[in-house]
């Protein structure tokens, strides 16, 4: 298991930040792109891959699966029961997000749901009948902004995250997902870095197939490949999450805005007394705070934030913590 005691190295964490921007490029791309050689990523890389500091993976865009219900629920509990809560919703194969927040009594979880029927079941049996949670709130996510797709932690520059950008194929008119397709994404979310062969004997095709495919799914956006790391490590120790109200003009301008910076991990419009969730990662409690002053007091059609600090993250991207459980 990773530990998350100590700070990577530099080089490190450069490496790890490619990984973060870009989750399958080529050993020799990041060594052109940060100026080193592919040996020495190679030798840097295969250890914290290994080992499970890093790990690569893939999220289904719910758009692309309309059974798919994408929602993010504020869940109040007993503060003694908070852990236990937060490990039970981690091992549910729906949860991609499970954050325990503010003063160890709320827990964020993001969850796609499969139809309304698991929706009910959740809201309706499951939450009420469990005694240790008082109370919840849900939100809908309505629409995930993409320009933080290839976040990395601002350990690059935007030249960087350019030429870690791979060339895809212009995205097709939707065309009706095959079960060449499924198989594909299935491989991704179990290792985003699996082999193009390795893709191949799972969906039964060709190598040369499987990564047309996997090209097409990732230009249209049907998957977003995703690397998860202890965010510590890389020396990023404050992360909160953002509730804010947006003039509903404003939504889509101030979301994409958001999405392309540095700190932003996530933005997404969602339903609920707020209409924009973001996610947010700093170095420290100083640069959140020039984040909230700087950034979010600039931007013309917010009206009202809450500023939600994060004090574990138990799941992420569909990836449990290690040692979280």
């Amino acid at each position: 298991m990773a530990k998350a005691s100590h700070p990577l190295s530099e080089t490190d964490r450069r490496i790890a930040a490619a990984m973060l921007a870009s989750p399958r490029a080529s050993w020799r791309t990041v060594g052109r792109v940060l100026g080193i050689s592919e040996r020495t990523v190679v030798r840097r890389a295969a250890p914290l891959f290994h080992d499970k500091t890093l790990r690569a993976t893939a999220v289904r865009n719910p758009v692309w699966f309309p059974d798919l219900i994408p929602l993010a629920l504020r869940i109040r509990c007993r503060p003694n029961r908070i852990s236990a809560i937060a490990a039970t919703l981690a091992r549910r194969p729906d949860t991609v997000w499970v954050d325990i927040l503010g003063g160890g009594d709320e827990i964020c979880t993001i969850l796609f749901l499969d139809g309304p029927d698991a929706r009910n079941s959740l809201l309706l049996r499951d939450l009420p009948a469990t005694p240790a949670v008082r109370s919840w709130t849900s939100h809908i996510l309505l629409r995930v902004f993409p320009a933080a797709f290839d976040w990395s932690g601002g350990l690059l520059t935007e030249a960087e995250l350019t030429s870690l950008r791979p060339e895809l194929p212009a995205p097709a008119a939707r065309p009706s997902l095959q079960p060449l397709d499924h198989a594909l994404i299935t491989t991704l979310v179990e290792d985003g870095r699996a082999s193009y062969a390795d893709l191949a004997r799972r969906a039964d095709t060709t190598a040369l197939t499987a990564r047309r495919r996997l090209e097409a799914l990732v230009a249209d956006q049907v998957v977003r490949l995703a690397t998860e790391v202890d965010l510590a490590r890389l020396g990023i120790r404050t992360e909160a999450l953002l509730w804010i109200t947006v003039a509903p003009g404003g939504l889509e301008e101030t979301g994409r805005e958001l999405s392309r910076h540095p700190q932003v991990r996530f933005a997404s419009a969602t339903t609920g007394s707020t209409n924009l969730l973001v996610a947010v990662a700093a170095a420290d409690l100083n640069a959140l705070y020039h984040f909230l002053n700087d950034t979010i007091g600039a931007l013309p059609h917010v009206s009202t934030i809450e500023v939600t600090p994060i004090l574990s993250g138990v799941k992420r991207t569909g990836l449990v913590r290690a040692g979280s459980l």
